[in-house]
């Protein structure tokens, strides 16, 4: 956006801002009305409806480089121009046929047309995602046509992230025994990372630098995004119904109300990766905040203090809006959490990690499912536990799977569960049990003795420990990733001579199949304990356990069927 910015900056005219879904999504992410109104925009138009002609005035042309977008483009000039010149700017690689087109019919009205590297969406400030939770399908779908496609289209994605950080990385996927979808990308994009930085405006080569990009699939844990996390994000969006980031509540005096949770709002930023427990005991200093800003303060108001005052009014309101809101959250999310959350956390914990409490290990995980069967939890709950309990023991018999269908009434709804084999993890088959990693020292809370294995993943990658068989390289990183630099992400540091040599270096990782909140935390977390390593994480998507498991049933559809699919994804 800068670059439109600065181009805007060179006209003092009032312009039109023209925008499609994706670049809408992007710019509300990025900045407000009133910064664009600063820049002389005055009005932000939908590219796809019908809009009013503005002969008089100039348009700003922001969007992807696309058939569909070129053609409105096209519409828009080709026989009464709506405008008196386009400036366009897509967020991508324009094809040339397209390019072409455009020359053609509009040229002449073109004033700037620029390509910038903006392919994906940057969610928060460590996550980013490809705004496409339809490559779930494209991917994994036995009937699906264009995976390759998708898969093309994630790596120009992926590029454009590196581009943005102006990162050459080195590229790791992790092997599979069962699908070649982390390989293939990884091809993809070390060839499209190649290819980038051939292309260098200045005509000097970039040389490879202090970043590695690893790749994975789903199936390499499939227990983190189906289990109940306690972590104030992950339990929101989980068990509150937040659409497209907003969470809507009634005020105390019965009014609907609307919030926007994301990096703007602080208190949610310094709440999100904190346990439910830790969130509760902030609250009660909370409302005491809230209750002491109500009240006025004593003694004259003297000129200067009400000066003071006024000056301080718009982000006082700012956070007294904001202590509402996650008072009024974290209220949810703990009533949820006492109706019935709570009971089926102990057994999920223990299905999961495959002891309980004490540390005993679990010797019959049908004894701990049966009474989350027998209780009235919802379907939903029920095929989370039954699915807790397949992955615990590596795969059931047909004759186990058919009665526990049975125990849930999914007979008509098996695909909740069989699907899960088009993502290589076994359903059917018993075979070897993966290795976890003991976090036992870790644990704080009972209920939270689970840590996403992509959090010994990034351990590993950053400690320089990932095993070469296991992760090969699409192509070799620079020295600080192959054993000069490394450091221990599992303690804190003070900085050192070795830390001041890594820093900056940035480890950005990609999962195919969408990411979970829990594991959005982990790149938090890592980068907080190291320092001197930056985690970035992404996907073509963020999942709650709700939308993965429709997006799982929906593997067995054909692509018409899918348009009923609730994306409650589409965060």
């Amino acid at each position: 956006t800068d670059t439109i910015i600065a181009d805007c900056r060179k006209s003092e005219v009032w312009k039109i801002l023209i925008l499609d879904a994706f670049t809408t999504k992007l710019l509300s992410s990025c900045c407000k009305m009133s910064d664009l109104m600063s820049e002389k925009i005055t009005i932000v138009e939908n590219l796809d409806k019908n809009r009013e002609p503005v002969p008089e005035m100039n348009a700003i042309y922001f969007m992807s480089p696309t058939a569909k977008c070129v053609d409105a483009l096209i519409g828009d000039f080709k026989s009464k121009p709506k405008y008196k010149a386009a400036y366009v700017y897509f967020t991508d690689y324009l094809p040339d046929d397209l390019f072409n087109n455009m020359k053609m019919y509009c040229g002449k009205y073109i004033r700037v047309c620029k390509e910038l590297n903006m392919s994906f969406m940057p969610q928060e400030a460590q996550v980013f995602t490809c705004d496409n939770p339809g490559a779930f399908w494209s991917i994994y779908s036995p009937k699906s046509q264009d995976k390759k496609k998708t898969l093309e289209k994630l790596a120009d994605q992926l590029v454009s992230v590196c581009a943005t950080l102006d990162e050459y990385p080195g590229v790791r996927y992790k092997k599979d025994s069962n699908l070649d979808n982390a390989k293939t990308l990884a091809e993809l994009v070390d060839n499209k990372l190649a290819r980038y930085y051939e292309l260098d405006d200045s005509g000097k080569k970039k040389e490879k630098t202090q970043a590695q990009v690893l790749i994975l699939e789903r199936d390499f844990d499939p227990i983190s995004p189906i289990l109940h996390e306690l972590t104030y994000q992950a339990m929101a969006y989980d068990l509150v119904d937040i659409q497209n980031d907003t969470y809507n509540y009634k005020s105390k005096d019965g009014a609907e109300k609307q919030a926007l949770l994301n990096e703007d709002d602080m208190l949610w930023v310094k709440l999100r990766h904190r346990h439910i427990a830790e969130v509760s005991a902030e609250i009660p200093k909370l409302v005491k905040e809230i209750s002491a800003s109500k009240k006025q303060p004593d003694g004259k108001i003297t000129i200067s203090n009400l000066a003071q005052m006024m000056k301080k009014m718009p982000s006082f309101r700012r956070q007294l809006t904001e202590k509402t809101v996650h008072l009024q959250l974290a209220e949810d999310c703990m009533q949820c959490y006492s109706n019935n959350v709570e009971k089926l956390c102990k057994a999920e914990q223990d299905l999961a990690v495959g002891s309980d409490v004490e540390g005993v290990k679990v010797k019959d995980p049908m004894r701990t499912l049966l009474p989350v069967l027998l209780h009235q939890y919802s379907t939903y709950d029920k095929i989370r536990a039954v699915l807790l309990y397949i992955f615990s023991v590596s795969g059931t018999t047909d004759e186990n799977l058919s009665k526990l269908i049975q125990h849930v009434k999914i007979e008509d709804e098996r695909d909740f569960i069989l699907n899960w084999k088009e993502l290589g993890v076994p359903i059917i088959t018993p075979t070897s049990c993966s290795f976890l990693r003991d976090r036992s020292q870790e644990e704080k809370y009972n209920l939270s003795r689970w840590t996403p294995v992509i959090k010994d993943v990034i351990e590993d990658a950053v400690e320089n420990k990932l095993d070469i068989k296991e992760w090969p390289h699409q192509s070799e990183s620079p020295a600080v990733w192959n054993g000069s630099g490394a450091v221990s992400a599992r303690q804190k540091h003070k900085a050192s001579a070795q830390d001041e040599r890594r820093s900056g270096s940035r480890l950005i990782i990609f999962i195919l199949g969408g990411i979970s909140f829990s594991e959005m935390r982990c790149a938090y977390e890592v980068t907080q304990s190291v320092k001197s390593c930056e985690v970035i994480i992404g996907s073509s998507h963020i999942l709650t356990p709700k939308s993965l498991l429709d997006n799982i049933k929906a593997l067995s559809k054909g692509p018409m069927e899918n348009f009923t699919i609730d994306e409650r994804s589409n965060a």
